[in-house]
C-alpha cells in the first residue's frame, strides 16, 4: 500500500546538515530530523560524503538521542556511487556501484600525492569507496587550504593525464566542452572530489525517488537542500521528472541561478544574508517541524 506524505527532505549534507568548520551534527538539528521523520517525513541523504561519514556524524547521533522503531532513514552517499538505508536497529549494507569507480592505480597516486606535497594543509579519505576525496584539515585556516587547493588540483589533473584518464575541473568546464571525457575534478569549499562524470546529485535524486518507491513511498513534493551551486541538479532532476519541488539554498553567495522552481534561502524565513550552512539548514528544519505541529 502507496503513502503519500505532503513532502520529502532530500538534503545535502556538508553546508546544510554538518558545519563545515566541525564537520560535525549539533544535536538540535539531529532533533529535528527525528521529529520530522517520525511525524512521517521522508528523510533521504542525497551526500559526497562516504557511508562511514553519515554513519558516524548522522547516523550514530541518530539512534543515541533515540530513533524511533519503524522509522528508516535512506542516504545516498558519494553522489551516487553508494548509499545504505538505516533503521533503529542500526544500518543495512552499503550497496556500491562499482562501474563508477576511480580507477585504484590513480587513488594510489593521489594518496602519495597527498602524503608527500600537501599532508600540512589536507588528507586523503581513506573511507571513500569510489571517489578521490582530499579534505582540508580542521588546524588550517580556509582561506589558506582554498590557495593550496587550486595547486592541488592542478597536479591531480597532470596525474591523470599520465594515467591516460582525461578529466575536466568542474569550475572550468564549458557546457558541450570535452563532454566525451570519463572523470572530473569537483572542488568544494574544504575539499576536492575526483569522480566520474556520471556521478551527481541528479543521480542521488533518482535513487533517492527508487529507494522511497520501495519504501511504498510516493510523496506529493519535495524539498531539496544544499549549499552550493552542484546541489541544484537533484530539484533539476526532480523538477525534470515531473516532481512538484523548492530548493533551499544555504550558501546563495555564489549567485541564485534562474530555474523553473521555486529557490528559498535565510531571507525567506525573515533572516538576514549572514545566516548559512547549518544555522540555515537549523531554521528551515525549525520552519518544517512547527508547520507540521501546526498542522495537527
Amino acid at each position: 500500500m502507496e503513502t503519500h506524505p505532503p513532502y520529502a527532505l532530500l538534503l545535502d549534507v556538508d553546508g546544510p546538515i554538518a558545519s563545515p568548520v566541525s564537520r560535525t551534527v549539533r544535536p538540535e538539528i539531529i532533533g529535528l530530523l527525528l521529529e520530522l521523520g517520525s511525524s512521517g517525513i521522508p528523510v533521504v541523504f542525497n551526500t559526497g560524503r562516504s557511508d562511514t561519514f553519515i554513519a558516524r556524524q548522522v547516523m550514530d547521533p541518530m539512534l543515541a538521542a533515540g530513533m524511533p522503531d519503524g522509522l528508516r532513514v535512506h542516504a545516498i552517499c558519494e553522489k551516487g556511487a553508494t548509499w545504505f538505508s538505516y533503521t533503529s536497529a542500526g544500518a543495512g549494507p552499503v550497496h556500491v556501484d562499482h562501474e563508477l569507480a576511480v580507477p585504484g592505480e590513480f587513488a594510489a597516486d593521489m594518496r602519495d600525492l597527498v602524503s608527500t606535497g600537501y599532508s600540512d594543509y589536507m588528507f586523503f579519505d581513506e573511507t571513500k569507496r569510489a571517489m578521490v576525496s582530499v579534505e582540508q584539515r580542521l588546524e588550517i585556516a580556509n582561506v589558506t587550504y582554498r590557495e593550496v587547493q587550486e595547486r592541488f588540483d592542478m597536479d591531480a589533473m597532470s596525474a591523470m593525464s599520465r594515467r591516460g584518464l582525461g578529466a575536466v575541473r568542474l569550475d572550468h568546464h564549458v557546457p558541450g566542452d570535452d563532454d566525451s571525457l570519463d572523470f572530473r575534478i569537483d572542488p568544494t569549499i574544504i575539499s576536492t572530489d575526483i569522480e566520474s562524470v556520471r556521478l551527481g546529485k541528479d543521480l542521488g535524486a533518482s535513487r533517492a525517488c527508487e529507494l522511497l518507491r520501495r519504501d511504498g513511498i510516493v510523496p506529493q513534493a519535495w524539498f531539496t537542500m544544499g549549499d552550493s551551486r552542484t546541489d541544484y541538479a537533484m530539484a533539476d532532476w526532480l523538477h525534470h521528472n515531473d516532481h512538484e519541488v523548492r530548493h533551499v539554498d544555504v550558501r546563495p553567495e555564489d549567485g541564485v541561478p534562474d530555474k523553473p522552481y521555486e529557490i528559498l534561502t535565510a531571507g525567506y524565513l525573515g533572516l538576514g544574508p549572514e545566516v548559512i550552512h547549518d544555522d540555515a539548514g537549523l531554521a528551515f528544519l525549525r520552519e518544517w517541524r512547527d508547520a507540521l505541529l501546526g498542522a495537527r
